[in-house]
């Protein structure tokens, strides 16, 4: 979301843009926190879900994360958690954009990134595909270490790689809900759905008897936008349960499709860890269910 900044936060901006790589990673984490959110960051005392998010950054970091966040990478580790069942379909995986065997792909298929989160390509019908903007677009995210504009550690040693994965909508048969469970040590305690990514993106916040949140996180909340209740909410909440267990901070991502759950992704910071709160209180409320290490 666009908001106006003062002359402060524009400063901050600016030294992350000119120096940032240089810049150590606490010192980076603060500028950056005031530029997004307009007020300092303590590391020292964290008390909100998003200064915990930046403390665990720095002093939480376990190799595993890596893998856990590689998109490729992780189907191994869900594969192993929860079962293979729970994974969508691979259609196939390359080391760079120029090696993608388009004439063996279906029609519809998507493409992505494993060390992002920002080089989704959607394909609906393989005839109209411009295939040059598409590998035009990976190579741009190939080169990017994804870690450096959050100082998201786990992406820093991921191996960039493309993966094509079946192409998938749910009821709307237009889009594909995300269902994003936080997780604070195997307990879950919000739910997040995304939806009109593609058109204007808004969010909705439930609890986990799915019952409607007037609070907004980072993106508008709509409350006219009612969304059912998913078929299987309460095995969602399992595996949510079970793959965050030992884990401080983590969202772990699902879709529903009619009766069938669908592994998403693994995200250990929401927003990059600066994300915007409505009301302001319940970024405290939230930072409560963090028991750092």
């Amino acid at each position: 979301m666009e908001r106006e900044l003062t002359f402060k936060q524009r400063i901050c901006r600016k030294i992350c843009y000119l120096f940032g790589k240089q810049l150590p990673d606490k010192m980076y984490i603060r500028l950056m926190y005031y530029f997004k959110l307009g007020k300092k960051c303590d590391l020292k005392n964290p008390k909100t879900f998003d200064e915990k998010l930046n403390y665990l950054k720095l002093y939480d970091r376990r190799p595993e994360y890596t893998m856990m966040a590689d998109k490729y990478a992780v189907r191994e580790y869900i594969k192993e958690k929860i079962g293979e069942e729970y994974l969508i379909p691979l259609l196939g995986v390359w080391n760079r954009p120029e090696e993608i065997d388009f004439d063996a792909l279906p029609d519809e298929f998507v493409l992505k990134c494993t060390h992002d989160s920002a080089s989704v390509v959607i394909c609906r019908d393989k005839k109209g595909f411009d295939r040059e903007a598409a590998v035009k677009k990976l190579r741009g995210s190939m080169n990017v270490n994804y870690f450096y504009p959050c100082r998201e550690w786990p992406y820093k040693n991921i191996v960039p790689r493309v993966i094509a994965e079946k192409y998938m909508t749910d009821e709307s048969a237009t889009e594909l809900k995300d269902y994003k469970f936080y997780c604070f040590d195997g307990h879950v305690e919000l739910i997040q759905v995304d939806f009109g990514r593609f058109v204007h993106h808004e969010r909705n916040l439930y609890d986990t008897g799915w019952n409607y949140i007037d609070k907004q996180i980072e993106y508008p909340k709509n409350p006219s936008h009612m969304i059912d209740k998913p078929e299987r909410l309460d095995k969602m909440l399992e595996l949510a349960s079970l793959l965050s267990k030992g884990i401080p901070s983590v969202r772990i991502d699902f879709y529903s499709i009619r009766d069938r759950i669908y592994f998403g992704e693994i995200t250990f910071y929401q927003e990059g860890g600066f994300a915007y709160f409505e009301p302001e209180e319940y970024a405290l409320e939230l930072g409560k269910c963090i028991k750092l290490p």
